[in-house]
């Protein structure tokens, strides 16, 4: 059994970025201290940290010198160092465990843990030569993905192949890192859950969100999803069954493809607080945020219920962000600002959340017009 954290321990966060920054704020209100290790001096959650380490994610002088300053580990994003993090597990407890990071990490391991634990994704194959292409290609079809197995986000990594005159350019990019070809989605939605889960094994789980994306990046999430609930039941069933299979400490968010014909396929996980659950900030009486604190330091975990519908709107620079005094002074949006310095193109520098009485979500109309002057955006 887990003993839970006393107040005023401290919480190492892995990474600088606004994931950390809200992860920080959330743990002062349980009334932990947070420690960061990034090697940017002036990250968004050194600005709200206790502590800071500068230093690389491989660096060991850096990675032992963090270890020695905090109570427990965690991570706010993937593109970190597997074996940095093995080396502080050795040091300190850290959640969630390496395993789940490796795994999250090469796009090969992930559907292969997934299909593994009986998790549908769509039909894939790992690509190592441009004859393993040609082949994979004649057996799954087009059109299909070639993505990079490691790294990439946010549409970075991959290439869409639609005909076979697409293949050599794709290839030609991408290669020569460790590659995986996935079939082409027909898919009616994306939707994803955030799930947490303690050490003791208890879950909860937020309801299922519908995404839209904007050049591969998160536009709007809308909380719930509107799809039908046999279809929100699923996905919420698959995401607790990845979690126990990861034997997760933390969150977990599992996003997820829902098919013309219903069916719903994994397509990513993140073993870690999510964009598409930013919501749960003003929507929820504890967040995703809070929730992972709460497994990361062994306290219970409360229900993940929501008090309100919501829907949040990312703001991305430099465009959106420019907005920002019409947005601090537009009733109803709730700003949430990351601290970033520099607004470049296609970079996450805030987010809003606009509130509706629970079950009152309006359709795309209502929802353009309540974002006020950011409604724009969504034309």
């Amino acid at each position: 059994m887990t003993v839970a954290l006393p107040p005023n321990s401290t919480i190492g966060i892995i990474g600088g970025g606004q994931l950390g920054r809200m992860s920080a704020i959330a743990a002062a209100r349980l009334g932990y201290r947070c420690h960061i290790l990034t090697p940017e001096p002036d990250s968004p959650a050194a600005q709200v940290a206790a502590g800071l380490t500068l230093g690389d994610y491989e660096d060991q002088s850096a990675l032992r010198a963090f270890a020695a300053r905090v109570d427990v580990i965690t991570f706010e994003f993937e593109n970190i160092s597997a074996e940095g993090l093995e080396l502080l597990a050795s040091l300190k407890p850290v959640r969630p465990s390496p395993t789940a990071l490796r795994i999250s990490q090469y796009r090969l391991a992930e559907k292969s843990f997934l299909n593994g634990i009986g998790v549908p994704t769509t039909a894939w194959a790992a690509i190592d030569s441009r004859a393993e292409l040609d082949a994979a290609v004649a057996r799954l079809g087009l059109p299909a993905v070639l993505k990079t197995a490691r790294l990439g986000y946010d549409g970075k990594g991959q290439a869409l192949l639609r005909e076979a005159a697409d293949l050599a350019p794709a290839f030609d990019e991408l290669f020569p890192r460790p590659l995986i070809l996935e079939s082409f989605v027909d898919f009616g939605c994306e939707i994803s859950v955030v799930v947490a889960r303690g050490s003791d094994g208890a879950m909860v789980a937020f309801d299922t969100v519908e995404n839209t994306h904007r050049d591969h990046i998160l536009d709007l999430t809308y909380a719930p999803a509107r799809i039908p609930d046999p279809v929100a039941a699923a996905a919420q069933f698959l995401a607790r069954r990845v979690a126990e299979g990861l034997n997760l400490v933390g969150v977990l968010a599992v996003e997820m493809f829902v098919t013309s014909d219903g069916r719903v396929l994994a397509n990513e996980i993140a073993p870690r607080p999510h964009n598409s659950a930013h919501w749960t900030i003003d929507a929820c009486p504890a967040s995703q945020f809070e929730m992972h604190i709460r497994a990361v330091a062994g306290l219970p975990l409360p229900p993940a219920v929501r008090h309100s519908d919501a829907v949040m709107k990312n703001l991305v620079g430099p465009d959106e962000i420019a907005l920002w005094p019409e947005i601090v002074a537009a009733p109803g949006l709730i700003p949430h600002h990351y601290g970033k310095t520099e607004a470049r193109p296609g970079r996450k520098m805030g987010h809003v959340t606009r509130l509706f009485p629970r079950g009152a979500l309006p359709g795309d109309f209502g929802i353009a017009a309540a974002l006020g002057p950011l409604a724009p955006a969504q034309v």
